[in-house]
């Protein structure tokens, strides 16, 4: 690896230490010229499907993205930041093990629909009367009514 300081080709592995979270390897290195230390990261590289929009257009998935639509569900309600980090865990992993390299958008929202189900129900329905983009409120009572079963 080069060095930042100096850009010698030449550096030493000092330490190497697993992240506490165990998401990423930490490792100090020290450059063979002129001996200053820096940290580099290490993690793997994930290749989450496309997303298709309705328009056609295609998007990179963002992590961010979802967060925020969860978030903006749960805003207010008694859901722990864990909870909402497995949740994300979860649909992550269900985009990674589809056998396509691209998802319709659609399908990320039924997914999320899904996680907030379990997670808090009045979420679910915010959620879903957004998503679903209801017409009138019979079509909010059925869900209502659905959710009570």
């Amino acid at each position: 690896m080069k060095c930042p300081f100096c850009g010698h080709l030449e550096t030493q592995v000092v330490e190497t230490r697993l992240a506490e979270d165990g998401d990423f390897i930490r490792r100090r290195r020290q450059c063979g010229a002129c001996e200053k230390r820096f940290t580099t990261y290490e993690k793997p590289e994930v290749n989450f499907p496309a997303i298709v929009k309705k328009d056609g257009r295609r998007i990179e998935y963002q992590r961010d993205k979802l967060r925020a639509s969860l978030n903006l569900a749960l805003r207010k309600r008694p859901v722990s930041t864990e909870q909402v980090d497995s949740a994300i865990e979860r649909i992550e992993e269900k985009l990674l093990a589809l056998p396509s390299r691209e998802v319709a958008s659609h399908r990320i929202g039924e997914l999320v629909m899904r996680e907030l189900k379990k997670l808090d129900k009045v979420a679910y329905v915010r959620f879903a009367s957004v998503y679903r983009n209801f017409e009138d409120i019979d079509e909010f009572k059925m869900l209502v009514d659905e959710v009570r079963n």
